[in-house]
């Protein structure tokens, strides 16, 4: 049993999470992929970023702010259900060992470490190809998802309303 808090390192809530998310966000925009933070997942997870780019290719990062946040939390393989690629977010200064170790599935997850104006891909992770029926409906509540998110700007008060 986890005992990290759900939210130890969230993105919405913790300030390293947050800087670790926009850097992040900045490298794959260079490599044409839009991302966007705590994406609910059907399976009841919620992906700290979720990113597609121009193939369609979705991709998944869950960013670690401590050493207790990474051992502790064994819910991330929930996650390659939706999406194609996988890595891992640190800051700097991450102890990186870690991540080699065959319980964090290192053939299958990239790592990338990242601060609030850039990150770094430390190792690419591999491309395993969703199904084409997932693949749709991934893009399509991904899409959806983005599309609330920008309209709840623009109106927080009927976003509010509808409990976006």
């Amino acid at each position: 049993m986890s005992t990290v808090p759900a939210d130890a390192c969230s993105p919405l809530t913790d300030g390293t999470a947050l800087a670790v998310a926009r850097g992040t966000l900045r490298l794959f925009f260079r490599h044409d992929m839009s991302g966007i933070l705590e994406v609910p997942l059907p399976n009841g997870r919620r992906a700290d970023i979720m990113a597609i780019d121009g193939a369609g290719r979705l991709t998944i990062v869950e960013i670690k702010c401590s050493r207790a946040d990474l051992l502790g939390d064994m819910k991330w393989p929930d996650y390659f259900d939706y999406c194609d690629r996988f890595f891992w977010a640190v800051p700097a200064g991450f102890d990186l060992t870690l991540f080699d170790s065959e319980a964090l599935w290192p053939a299958r997850t990239g790592l990338i470490v990242a601060d609030q104006y850039d990150a770094e891909l430390v190792r690419p992770a591999p491309v395993e190809p969703l199904a084409a029926a997932r693949r749709k409906a991934e893009t399509l509540r991904f899409a959806r998802r983005a599309a609330r998110r920008l309209t709840a700007l623009g109106d927080p008060d009927h976003a509010a309303e509808l409990g976006w």
